[in-house]
């Protein structure tokens, strides 16, 4: 029997039927709700031929650990984790420049979430990460993507450095953020080949993938505050890249 898993909020739930159908099990709605965006869930899910079970509020919230479920959770199949090997075809099949971001020790699963949703947003063509230190693939991570989670694939290496050198080698340039940095991301031409490398909020990137970038860039930062959350940053540099491609 294979694994399964939970995600919960209308976005996730959704995106999975559109997209990944076949990996839904059964989804619990919440008794007794009755509004347009559920019901075209429901039926969307029972025209696959999946089980819908309403359920009291109080399951909902013990089933998905009182985390803000929106009145619908479902049971999934577990996918399979992508690695290295998997990122070699993407970069193949592609039909512009690649777009890459990598995250570097982003540990809160709420951070990765949003790295996700404006990474798709961005037209990121993936996003790496290193297998360990580093948050992946969970329900809270799925809701805060809002759909994302599901669309963008989710690379998971055993060695950054060495992913990094492999890009390299493959045309990719590499720009890293780093406070210490002279460059601001404003004042770069992105051009070709880009991944965009985020460190964890307070540490940044580690010496090793820093060390592995070929540019260092950093955010004006103009007020009392030294950092940005992990999540905003990326936003902000990838939609700089966005609007120097268009």
């Amino acid at each position: 029997m294979s694994k399964s898993e939970l995600i919960y909020g209308m976005h996730a739930v959704d995106a999975l039927l559109e997209q990944q159908p076949e990996r839904v099990i059964e989804i619990y709605t919440l008794k007794g709700r009755d509004d347009q965006r559920l019901t075209d869930i429901t039926v969307k899910a029972q025209e696959w031929g999946i089980s819908v079970q309403p359920m009291q509020r109080k399951s909902l919230d013990e089933k998905s650990n009182d985390e803000q479920h929106q009145g619908i959770i479902a049971r999934i199949k577990v996918a399979k984790v992508l690695t290295d090997n998997d990122l070699e075809p993407i970069l193949d099949n592609l039909t512009e420049p690649p777009f890459l971001l990598i995250l570097d020790g982003v540990t809160d699963p709420h951070n990765l979430g949003a790295c996700l949703r404006s990474a798709d947003a961005a037209g990121v063509h993936a996003v790496i990460i290193p297998k360990d230190n580093s948050a992946s693939f969970t329900p809270v991570v799925r809701k805060v993507a809002c759909g994302a989670a599901e669309s963008m694939p989710l690379i998971h290496v055993t060695n950054l450095a060495r992913c990094m050198r492999n890009l390299q080698e493959k045309g990719i340039w590499l720009y890293g953020t780093a406070g210490e940095a002279e460059q601001e991301v404003y004042d770069c031409k992105f051009a070709g080949g880009i991944a965009i490398a985020m460190g964890a909020e307070g540490k940044g990137l580690r010496r090793l993938t820093r060390e592995h970038c070929d540019e260092l860039i950093k955010l004006p930062m103009a007020g009392a505050v030294s950092s940005l959350n992990v999540s905003v940053a990326t936003g902000v540099c990838l939609y700089e890249v966005v609007r120097q491609r268009r």
